[in-house]
């Protein structure tokens, strides 16, 4: 699904975006605010769901490759962030949802649980 239908269905804000905002695709959402999870089960076309609201974060976001970043529960994003992001090529959301209710959404979209797809994987072999 484009990040821009994602935008719409999840009422959220764009507090950075890069141009290519069409040509962004979501096809797998991972949520935590544990940014070790992140590392551990990323996929590409990743959509990263968090509440953790630190510089961290847009490491982990970076590091993985994740498509976009999406903070929940009505976070504030402090000043210092706010300016590091501007050097971010990745784009940063922001909902008032909770991590529950985005994921329960994105879920009847289609978007697909990362994690879960590392353990059909799995069962495959």
């Amino acid at each position: 699904m484009k990040l821009s239908e994602l935008i719409k269905k999840l009422n959220a804000r764009v507090l950075h975006m890069p141009k290519n905002l069409e040509d962004i695709e979501i096809e797998y959402a991972g949520a935590s605010d544990l940014m070790s999870d992140f590392l551990a089960f990323s996929k590409p076309n990743m959509l990263l769901i968090t509440g953790l609201t630190t510089p961290q974060t847009l490491t982990t976001a970076s590091v993985i490759e994740a498509s976009a970043v999406l903070f929940v529960r009505g976070k504030i994003i402090p000043q210092k962030f706010l300016k590091s992001i501007e050097d971010c090529e990745i784009p940063i959301l922001s909902t008032e949802f909770s991590m529950y209710y985005a994921c329960v959404k994105l879920y009847s979209l289609g978007i697909k649980d990362a994690m879960e797809t590392d353990k059909e994987d799995k069962n495959e072999r």
